[in-house]
């Protein structure tokens, strides 16, 4: 007797992924929203630029499996094009926020940069393979989905920061549980696929590495030297 597993698509993601675009404006409403529109924050640029291109992606994570559903392929085509130039403006907005915020660091450099040195690297592996497996939709959908995990990190952290009380569950600590329980749950979901299954335990083992990394300390050979040399760019 045979089993008929039914495939699973990624059709329906965008709707749950608008729940990425609400953490995102709750997370980041007390410190920068209110201030942006009322004209009271001293927020600069690099700020802008990098909350525009954060949210442009998001916007595209929302709509690209919309328009697949609603089997409107040339805009999902134009939209997709778009990532070409939108991906490199998210890694250097982060890069040059990441620099420009060096003065203002108050724990060791090695110890803050790698927090967004994470971002970028998790970026560039999900979009890597996105790209390259471009015409695989098993495996084009499930790396384009990994993409929102960095978003989502700094949006829940600020929002537990603002919502929890003081002494008590630690924000950092819940949202890696979150972010963890998401790409396990995903993995469950989809442990009956025949195709592309491998995504979400690759970025889910980069997580745990990256979280072993944050909470243990343990050092990475060459990490101090790279922060050293990139600190002395002249980028901001």
């Amino acid at each position: 007797m045979t089993t008929n597993t039914k495939k699973l698509n990624f059709n329906n993601s965008g709707y749950y992924l608008i729940g990425l675009f609400i953490v995102a404006i709750l997370g980041f409403w007390p410190s920068y929203f209110p201030k942006f529109f009322d004209g009271t924050g001293d927020y600069n640029m690099y700020f802008h630029t990098h909350t525009i291109f954060n949210l442009g992606w998001i916007f595209l994570l929302i709509a690209q499996p919309i328009l697949i559903q609603k089997r409107n392929t040339g805009l999902h085509q134009m939209f997709g094009k778009a990532t070409y130039v939108l991906f490199p403006l998210i890694i250097i907005a982060i890069l040059l926020l990441t620099h420009h915020r060096i003065p203002f660091e108050k724990n060791p450099l090695p110890q803050a940069l790698f927090i967004p040195f994470k971002d970028v690297f998790v970026l560039l592996v999900a979009y890597g393979i996105a790209i390259w497996y471009r015409k695989d939709i098993d495996i084009h959908a499930r790396a384009m989905i990994a993409t929102a995990i960095p978003f989502l990190e700094p949006a829940l952290v600020r929002f537990f920061i603002w919502v929890l009380p003081e002494g008590g569950i630690r924000p950092y600590q819940l949202t890696v549980a979150i972010m963890d329980l998401i790409l396990v749950g995903l993995i469950i979901r989809e442990r009956n696929q025949k195709k592309g299954r491998w995504v979400f335990p690759l970025i889910l083992g980069i997580y745990i590495f990256i979280q072993a990394r944050i909470f243990i300390g343990f050092k990475i050979p060459g990490w101090a030297s790279f922060v050293e040399w990139f600190a002395a760019l002249p980028l901001t």
